[in-house]
C-alpha cells in the first residue's frame, strides 16, 4: 500500500520545485540558489526512488530520457510556421506602417519584441501537459525533438492553469551567452570544433540524440506566439476577453510559459521606432543573442483582416539591427592545421571592442578570399559581426595603407605545412590546400584529441594540454599508444599526479568496452561522422566485416552514399590503418557489436529489424524500442528491403512513406499492442 505521507512530500516538492522553475524562467525573480535547487530536485529523485509507481511524466525529475536509438521524425505544422519580412531602416517600419493602415481606418497599435536568434520550435500541450516539440524546419515540416524540449528547463512540463483540451505556442529556443562561452570553453578543451555562435550553438544542441547533454547545455526559451484554431475555454483565462496579442503574452505568462519580459505595447508607429533605437544600443546588455526586433499588429480581429502572404504574415516585419562595424589593425595572417589536414588562414587583430565583446580572431576561410578583399598583414581593417554574431573582415581601409617599403605586405599561402614542413596539396575543384603527411604531428594531436573526445571513445581528462605532453615525451606515436599507458609513466608528466593518473587510466580501460560506432567515430575518417558512424555499425556489426565492405555494400547502407563509401573504402586500403586496427584489437578493443547470446536467438523478434515513426498514444518512443529489444529485435534508423516491420504512430513522417513505397509489413498501434501481447505470451510459455 502507498503511503499517504510519501505521496503528499512527493507532491510539496514537484509543487514547490515548479515554483521555482517560474520564478527562474517566467519571472526572472529566483528565490534560491542553483545549488539549493539541485538539492530539492535530488531529494525528489531520492523520494521517487523508494516507489517508482509515483513518477508522472510531469515530474521534474522525468526531464532526461534516454538517448535517441534511430534521430528525429518528421512532423508536419498544421498551421504553418511562416517566417517574416525585413525592413531594414526606419523608413521600412513606417511603409509597414502605412501597409497596415490600409485595412484601418484609426491609429494601430503594435507590440514590439525583442527578435531573439535561436531556433524556432512549436510546442504543444494538450489538458495543459507538454506533449510535442516540433522544429520550424521548411516552415510546412519540422522535426520532431520533444524528448530534448522536454529536457530544457525554461519550457514546464504542465501549464500551472489553462487546460484547454489542446494549446499551441510558438517561440524560439536560444543558448545564454554565458552558456555558450562555457560550452565553446568546454569544447576547446576536448578539442572539438566550437561553435561559431550561439544560434549554431542552440540548433546544433537540438539536433543532437542525448537529451543528457541538451540538459547539459543549459537552453533557454521564450515563448512569442499562441496558435489557436478553436476558442479558449474562458476558464482557461485569467481575463474574460481575449482581443489582442499583448493580452495573450499576458496569458502565458499567467500560464506559467516563458516569455522575453522586455516587450512592449506601442500606441503607434512611432513608439516602435523609439523602442528599436533604444534596444540597439541596450541589446548587448543581455544574455542573450538578438539581432533585431519583430514588430506586430496588436489587435488580433485586425490581424484577420490582413492576413497572409504565401510566404509571411501581412501583421508582422521584422526590423533588422544594423551590423556594428569597427576598424582595428591587421596584426598578421597565420594559418593551422585540422585533424584531417585542411590547412586554413585566419587573422590576428588587434583586441577591439565590438557587439559587447573582444575581437581579436576573425576567420579568413581561404586564400582566394584574402586575394578577393586584398587583405594585408599590418592593413587597417573594417571588422563586422556578420548577422551581429560571427565576426568577419569587411575590407582593408585602403585609404589608411602604408605605401613602399615597411607597409603592410601581401599575403602568400606557404607552401609547406606549419606542423611538418611537407608540401601541401590541393585536389582539383578544391578550394583547401591541405597537408597529406599521415605523420603530421598537428594532424596527430587534434585527431588524439578527436579520438578521445566525448562524442568519440569518451576518454575523460585527455585534453589538448595533456595530449601535446603525451606526443613530446614520445609516450603516444600512435592512437593505440593509449592502451598501453601506465599510472607509473604519467606520474612523471608535469602537474600530473598519482590520483589524476589513475583516473584517466581507468578512463581509458573503460574506452575499450564502447560500442562500435564510437571507434568508428574516433578513427577520423573523413565524412564520417557519429550519425554515419551509428548507421555502419548497425549495417555491419564488426570492424572486420566493415573492412571488407565493397561499394555496394556500403551504398546498400542507409545514409551512406558514393562520398562516405570511397572515404570509408580508402582508410581501409592503408595498410598502417589495417595495423593500427590489429593493435586495437590486441590491446582488448571492442571491435563488434555486441554479440549475440544464445538465449536472445530464442526470442521471438530475434534478428528481426524495426522501424518506428510517428507518436505512440499509449507509451513513449523509449518504451516501445525497449519492449522490441526484449524480444531481441533492433531498431533500425530507416525502413530498407531488410526491415521486418514498420510500426506507425500519430502524424508518421517520410518512414511511413518509404515503407509504403518498398511494400513493408506496417502496424498501427492497435496491431503493435496485439502483437507484443501476443509475443509476451509466447515468451511466457516458453519459461
Amino acid at each position: 500500500m502507498v503511503s499517504k505521507s510519501l505521496v503528499k512530500q512527493i507532491e510539496q516538492l514537484r509543487s514547490e520545485i515548479r515554483r521555482h522553475e517560474e520564478h527562474y524562467y517566467v519571472l526572472h525573480e529566483p528565490e534560491i540558489s542553483d545549488a539549493e535547487f539541485d538539492k530539492l530536485l535530488r531529494a525528489l529523485k531520492a523520494l521517487e526512488a523508494t516507489d517508482p509507481t509515483l513518477v508522472t511524466p510531469d515530474s521534474p525529475t522525468q526531464r532526461v530520457g534516454g538517448r535517441l536509438v534511430d534521430g528525429f521524425e518528421t512532423a508536419t505544422h498544421a498551421i504553418p510556421m511562416l517566417s517574416l519580412d525585413n525592413a531594414y531602416s526606419e523608413d521600412g517600419l513606417y511603409a509597414f506602417d502605412e501597409r497596415a493602415k490600409k485595412s484601418s481606418t484609426g491609429k494601430i497599435a503594435y507590440v514590439a519584441e525583442l527578435k531573439i536568434d535561436g531556433l524556432s520550435i512549436a510546442l504543444t500541450y494538450e489538458h495543459g501537459m507538454l506533449v510535442r516539440g516540433v522544429t520550424r524546419g521548411d516552415g510546412s515540416r519540422g522535426e520532431d525533438v520533444t524528448a530534448n524540449v522536454r529536457a530544457i528547463r525554461a519550457i514546464p512540463l504542465s501549464l500551472s492553469h489553462g487546460l484547454v483540451e489542446s494549446l499551441e505556442v510558438r517561440g524560439e529556443i536560444y543558448l545564454p551567452r554565458s552558456a555558450f562561452e562555457r560550452v565553446n570553453l568546454e569544447r576547446e578543451g576536448r578539442s572539438e570544433t566550437t561553435f561559431a555562435n550561439p544560434r549554431n550553438a542552440a540548433a546544433g544542441t537540438m539536433r543532437n540524440l542525448d537529451p543528457a547533454l541538451v540538459a547539459s547545455r543549459g537552453l533557454g526559451a521564450y515563448v512569442y506566439q499562441v496558435v489557436q484554431d478553436k476558442p479558449f475555454d474562458s476558464k482557461a483565462l485569467s481575463s474574460s476577453t481575449l482581443s489582442s496579442h499583448s493580452q495573450l503574452l499576458q496569458e502565458c505568462r499567467s500560464w506559467g510559459l516563458p516569455v522575453e519580459p522586455h516587450w512592449r505595447q506601442c500606441d503607434d508607429i512611432d513608439g516602435v521606432i523609439k523602442f528599436c533605437r533604444e534596444w540597439s544600443d541596450l541589446r548587448h546588455s543581455l544574455n542573450f543573442a538578438t539581432d533585431g526586433v519583430v514588430v506586430k499588429v496588436d489587435d488580433l480581429k485586425h490581424r484577420e483582416h490582413l492576413g497572409t502572404t504565401a510566404k509571411y504574415p501581412r501583421w508582422a516585419v521584422a526590423f533588422k539591427f544594423p551590423a556594428e562595424q569597427a576598424t582595428t589593425r591587421l596584426r598578421s595572417i597565420e594559418v593551422q592545421v585540422g585533424r584531417t589536414g585542411a590547412v586554413t588562414p585566419y587573422a590576428v587583430l588587434e583586441p577591439v571592442q565590438l557587439g559587447g565583446s573582444t575581437i581579436h580572431l576573425a576567420t579568413l576561410h581561404n586564400e582566394q578570399e584574402i586575394a578577393r578583399k586584398d587583405l594585408r598583414a599590418g592593413d587597417i581593417v573594417l571588422v563586422e559581426k556578420g548577422g551581429d554574431v560571427i565576426p568577419k573582415i569587411i575590407k582593408p581601409v585602403t585609404a589608411r595603407r602604408t605605401k613602399g617599403k615597411g607597409g603592410p605586405t601581401a599575403f602568400v599561402m606557404p607552401k609547406r605545412c606549419p606542423s611538418c614542413h611537407t608540401f601541401l596539396r590541393r585536389a582539383d575543384g578544391e578550394v583547401i590546400w591541405r597537408c597529406m603527411n599521415s605523420s603530421c604531428p598537428a594532424k596527430f594531436r587534434r585527431g588524439l584529441l578527436h579520438f578521445a573526445s566525448r562524442r568519440a571513445m569518451d576518454i575523460e581528462g585527455l585534453g589538448e594540454a595533456l595530449v601535446n605532453q603525451l606526443v613530446e615525451a614520445g609516450l603516444v606515436k600512435d592512437f593505440s599508444d593509449l592502451f598501453g599507458l601506465k599510472i607509473e609513466t604519467l606520474v612523471t608528466l608535469d602537474r600530473m599526479g598519482r590520483k589524476s593518473a589513475t583516473k584517466l587510466v581507468l578512463q581509458i580501460e573503460k574506452s575499450k568496452k564502447n560500442s562500435l560506432w564510437r571507434l568508428i567515430h574516433a578513427l577520423g575518417i573523413r565524412h564520417v561522422g557519429e550519425g554515419v558512424a551509428v548507421a555502419l555499425e548497425q549495417g555491419f556489426g564488426s570492424m572486420d566485416v566493415l573492412g571488407c565492405a565493397t561499394s555496394d555494400d556500403l551504398n546498400d547502407v542507409p545514409d551512406i552514399g558514393p562520398v562516405v563509401a570511397n572515404s570509408v573504402q580508402s582508410f581501409f586500403s592503408e595498410k598502417r590503418n589495417r595495423d593500427l586496427l590489429g593493435r586495437f584489437k590486441d590491446a582488448g578493443v571492442t571491435m563488434e557489436s555486441a554479440p549475440v547470446e544464445k538465449e536472445l536467438q530464442a526470442l521471438p523478434l530475434a534478428a528481426m529489424s524495426v522501424v518506428l515513426t510517428g507518436t505512440l498514444s499509449s507509451m513513449s518512443r523509449e518504451e516501445a524500442s525497449s519492449a522490441i529489444r526484449r524480444m531481441g529485435g533492433r531498431i533500425a534508423a530507416s525502413p530498407s528491403k531488410n526491415t521486418d516491420y514498420v510500426i506507425v504512430g500519430k502524424s508518421p513522417g517520410s518512414k511511413f512513406k518509404k515503407a509504403q513505397m518498398l511494400d513493408l509489413e506496417v502496424l498501427d498501434e492497435p496491431a503493435f499492442r496485439e502483437l507484443l501481447i501476443t509475443l509476451g505470451s509466447h515468451m511466457a510459455d516458453k519459461k
